[in-house]
């Protein structure tokens, strides 16, 4: 099977028949950093469980279930709330999705019961994804076709620094002042946040003959039926974040036996900030047409990844290449997909993000449960091939489903 010819860069034509400036640096500045304390708030509670299960007199197990009601508010709002985009203003319904989530933060922060807090984090995870994915489609809607990747790669690599910071920044704040206060500030946050998206945002009109809500929600099944670009980058993210969450899961098995603190292995994901942000310079690669050369090198890193990896237990240096090396790789294949599914229609852009995250969460899903049973099973090492051979999965796919003449196609 072999993508389209839409996977190819902004054809000349098209970039010369769109008038539009470039993007202000100082607008694409603001989508990143709005992408990023938008999903943060999807992950503030995962440091803050033991607590939440004090506060609220439940069972560790049963504490999980904020995380899982979070994670159910994700995948509604990819199914209902994000292809919202094609059908309204982005900008109004933008702002009212920011109030939306700031009501869900203050829920949660005031909770005293379980229902509540349970209906809050449901809240959070619905209206933080579409806030995220959002504004991501509302960046690559309101970017020129010569510009789009590069635009789409600064918002993503917002997203994966506030997902890498948030874990960080929530455990410092709960030391502070208690876990309540995590949710006030990020309130606070959204607020502070809300008039600049207002200010400086480019108005984006509803598309013209958008169809009506229910037709818009069915129409993502006939974009994934004849979307063949979304269809394999969809697989190639769905191998990638398996692989993702197969180390990142199990991360914590192994160091903490060792010792360290849940702190300290917060820690380790700052390592990614770095191979988020160079991994964010994919989308002008794409834009000039190397989408293909750069998923090759992508999947590369992710295979080589595991070899560092491997030899965790005895050097923590290794680790940390292992994790730049990753999260390198990861980063500049979310991007460049999000780059080229995005070029075949762009006024569906809303429904094509959608679509191509639900493929997200489940190799996500999938790479955690498989990592925990290979722990169990034989150890790091079964970590390791595990995640090496799911690395090596994505790469066989790319191969056997690159255009042909490979190169530079986009």
């Amino acid at each position: 099977m072999n993508p389209p010819s839409a996977t190819a860069s902004p054809s000349r034509a098209e970039c010369r028949a769109d008038p539009r400036p470039p993007l202000a640096r100082s607008v694409v500045l603001l989508f990143a950093a709005a992408s990023g304390l938008s999903v943060a708030n999807v992950y503030y509670a995962q440091p803050l469980l033991d607590s939440l299960a004090h506060d609220f007199g439940i069972g560790q197990a049963a504490v999980g279930g904020v995380v899982t009601a979070t994670q159910a508010g994700c995948a509604l709002a990819l199914l209902l709330l994000v292809p919202l985009g094609d059908h309204m203003e982005r900008r109004r319904l933008m702002a009212v999705q920011m109030l939306a989530l700031m009501a869900a933060l203050i829920t949660v922060a005031l909770a005293r019961s379980m229902p509540v807090l349970l209906s809050g984090m449901l809240a959070v995870g619905l209206m933080g994804t579409a806030m995220t994915q959002g504004l991501i489609a509302y960046a690559a809607s309101a970017a020129a076709p010569q510009e789009r990747g590069r635009v789409v790669g600064s918002a993503q690599a917002g997203v994966f620094i506030g997902l890498l910071l948030a874990r960080v920044v929530s455990g410092g704040i709960s030391d502070l002042a208690g876990w309540r206060a995590v949710y006030a500030v990020a309130a606070l946050l959204m607020l502070g946040l809300a008039l600049p998206l207002w200010r400086r945002l480019p108005a984006m009109p509803a598309p013209a003959g958008a169809p009506g809500y229910p037709r818009l929600v069915a129409s993502m099944l006939t974009l994934l039926r004849e979307e063949k670009t979304l269809q394999v980058r969809g697989l190639l993210a769905l191998l990638m974040f398996a692989a993702f969450n197969i180390f990142w899961s199990a991360l914590v098995l192994p160091l903490r036996a060792a010792g360290l603190s849940h702190t300290a292995i917060g820690a380790f994901g700052l390592v990614g900030v770095v191979g988020a942000l160079a991994g964010a310079r994919a989308g002008r690669w794409a834009d000039a047409g190397q989408g293909e050369r750069v998923s090759a090198l992508a999947l590369g890193l992710l295979l080589l990844a595991w070899w560092p990896l491997s030899w965790m237990e005895q050097s923590l240096w290794a680790l940390l290449l292992g994790i730049v090396l990753l999260d390198l790789g990861g980063q500049a294949l979310h991007v460049t997909n999000q780059s080229l599914i995005l070029q075949a229609r762009p006024q569906a852009s809303s429904r094509l993000i959608a679509l191509y995250m639900l493929f997200y969460a489940v190799g996500s899903g999938a790479g955690a449960l498989a990592s925990t049973a290979a722990y169990a099973h034989a150890g790091w090492p079964a970590v390791c091939l595990l995640g090496a051979g799911v690395s090596l999965l994505a790469l066989l796919v790319w191969w056997r489903t690159r255009p042909e003449g490979g190169g530079a196609a986009g």
